[in-house]
């Protein structure tokens, strides 16, 4: 298991959370996913045999999401 923090700095709310969790949870090799307000960012625990990065990033844009790159 691996685990990523991206940043997401327009999160600002619960719609936020459940918006972007939802969105990455459900995926395959998705171990857990939580966000976090007051850093903006969320935290993702994950297999990386079965899953990606930039399937992540692409999940959280497409909620609507601005993705800050490291």
């Amino acid at each position: 298991m691996e685990t990523t923090t991206i940043r997401v700095p327009e999160v600002h709310c619960d719609h936020c959370v459940t918006s972007i969790e939802g969105a990455l949870r459900p995926m395959d090799g998705v171990q857990g996913a939580a966000v976090d307000l007051d850093t903006t960012s969320v935290t993702v625990t994950w297999d990386p045999s079965t899953a990606s990065l930039d399937q992540f990033v692409a999940a959280i844009e497409d909620q609507g999401y601005l993705v800050e790159s490291a």
